[in-house]
């Protein structure tokens, strides 16, 4: 037996006869993550929208109950305009 196998002797029990599955509830957890991390990336970038759609809605639902706006209140909302460009100027650097 020594001329067979020189020096090394046979362990059993390390056979593999199929490639190991991986766990069907790890994989659909994986999967799930995934998606609530792509949800986010996607609320968070709707959300930086929706504050210019809000603020510019806003300047000119302002400009539009002026009918007949005196100089001081075209002033007024030159203002608030350019505060608002000014805001979402800042949101929206990166």
């Amino acid at each position: 037996m020594a001329k067979e196998n020189p020096g090394f002797e046979i362990v059993g029990g390390t056979e593999t006869d199929q490639p190991a599955q991986p766990d069907p509830n790890a994989v659909a957890i994986a999967m799930i993550t995934l998606g609530i991390k792509t949800l986010s990336a996607r609320a968070l970038t709707a959300a930086t929208d929706l504050f210019t759609l809000i603020t510019v809605g806003g300047a000119f639902y302002l400009w539009m109950v002026t009918p007949e706006p005196n100089d001081r209140q075209i002033l007024s909302l030159t203002i608030y305009g350019l505060f608002t460009l000014a805001a979402n100027y800042i949101v929206r650097r990166k």
